[in-house]
């Protein structure tokens, strides 16, 4: 049986880096699991997933012309289904509350060259102030003195 890619094929683990685990395929192959195809949630450290001599599932992703087998675990399991986002608990009564007062927050839309100037400004205006307040503090060099 030779090795293509998107064959399913099964192997043992015989080696776990920081980056990924290596598998023993069929026909003395060795391939590469990586990190990011390990599991479909997120996979800081491999060791929590697999250990060394693990029997494993693996789809074939990529074989290049040097012969290293790209691997993946994550591509035979089906993606976990989405959390449904919690909702808000309904009040029932609000007249105890009182109204709530009506406010338009209207963020004027400020093109690029805008912002950039308010940010310099911003900018300006804080570099004047520390300026200020750490040469009073230190004698100033050439600041007035109040006397």
């Amino acid at each position: 049986m030779s090795l293509e890619v998107g064959a399913i094929v099964e192997g043992e683990v015989s080696g776990i880096t920081n980056f990924g685990a290596f598998v023993q395929l069929p026909e003395g192959k060795i391939g590469l699991i990586h990190i990011s195809e390990v599991s479909n949630v997120y996979v800081k450290d491999v060791h929590d997933f697999l250990k060394e001599h693990d029997k494993v599932k693996v789809k074939v992703l990529s074989i290049d012309e040097r012969g290293k087998i790209g691997l993946s675990i994550k591509q035979l399991t089906p993606p976990p289904a989405p959390q449904p986002k919690p909702q808000r608990p309904q009040v029932e009564n609000r007249e105890r509350r009182g109204p709530r007062p009506q406010v338009a927050k209207v963020a004027p839309v400020l093109s690029f060259e805008d912002k950039l100037s308010k940010f310099l400004k911003d900018s300006d205006d804080r570099m004047l102030d520390l300026k200020r307040n750490t040469e009073s503090k230190r004698g100033g060099r050439g600041a007035k003195r109040d006397r």
